[in-house]
């Protein structure tokens, strides 16, 4: 999952005006959540709503791409969930409405060990094992509690991670101080044999190899016959990188961390300036 912690300004936001009816060819926008669509409040600015329906009349298929859980998602998008087309859990599991369309999950041994070794980290964590049915987590004090339910609609209290009985999507670790900088090397050895993002300032995100919010758009895009060159996506932090790659209009927030400014073609306004909506009325002119 994501912040919304500032990373720097990359350059100046694009020209807005260029981009005026430039959306004729494009039929699937790829969109992060916190930091990129939501606002500095976390939430969906109103302007999307109707937006979202120009988009479906125009034949053009949105798709939330996110850390956040499947059901987070869809408790954020209601009713408007149903036409849309849903990248959870950093693309371990992908939906249309409530279908199922693909999901990658975790070697429960694995698992189990991670968990065990997490619990001896001396550096200040909390776990939050993400099944397909639920989250669990088995640190309940506020604090962690309340940066959990940030992104898990459905979350579980339990006594013991290693005792859920739930396909694991992903292990997410939510470090107090710094990710990059306490948990992510603590975890390195593990990339060797799977993904260890920083999909925030706080969070990591452990899960197997090859899967992405990347590798989820260009299935979508197989799905939909939709090229790179009708796609357009928009990101702020490093899980959004290798969507970069799969769209001609690939758009790194104003926010943006360095690296997924490096990597996107173009600039849009900041979330809080809530510049999805913003380049999107550009693009549709």
């Amino acid at each position: 999952m994501t912040d919304d912690s500032p990373h720097g300004s990359p350059d100046l936001p694009v020209d807005l005006d260029a981009l005026a009816g430039r959306a004729s060819g494009i039929r699937l926008i790829a969109v992060d959540m916190d930091g990129t669509l939501l606002d500095g409040q976390g939430a969906v600015p109103p302007a999307l709503w109707p937006m979202l329906d120009r988009l479906r009349d125009a034949g053009i298929a949105f798709a939330p791409a996110s850390g956040r859980q499947h059901a987070t998602l869809r408790r954020e998008f209601g009713a408007h969930g149903d036409d849309l087309v849903f990248i959870a859990e950093n693309g371990t599991f992908v939906t249309r409405g409530d279908e199922e369309l693909s999901s990658d999950t975790m070697d429960r041994a694995f698992v189990d060990s991670l968990i065990a070794e997490i619990r001896g980290f001396r550096h200040d964590v909390g776990v939050v094992l993400c099944g397909k049915a639920s989250a669990y987590i088995e640190r309940t004090d506020a604090a962690f509690r309340d940066q959990a339910e940030k992104y898990y609609a459905r979350l579980a209290d339990v006594a013991d991670l290693t005792a859920v009985d739930d396909d694991i999507l992903k292990i997410a670790v939510f470090d107090v101080e710094d990710g990059e900088k306490n948990t992510a090397p603590a975890l390195e050895r593990h990339r060797l044999t799977h993904q260890v993002v920083a999909s925030g300032h706080h969070w990591v995100d452990v899960m197997n190899q090859g899967v992405s919010k990347g590798k989820a758009l260009r299935a979508i895009q197989n799905l939909l016959d939709v090229t790179p060159e009708q796609t357009a996506v928009f990101g702020d932090y490093l899980n959004d990188l290798d969507m970069m790659d799969a769209a001609d209009f690939s758009f790194a927030m104003a926010n943006a961390h360095p690296d997924v400014a490096a990597a996107a073609r173009y600039r849009a306004p900041s979330n809080v300036d809530h510049g999805v909506i913003q380049v999107l009325e550009r693009l549709l002119g």
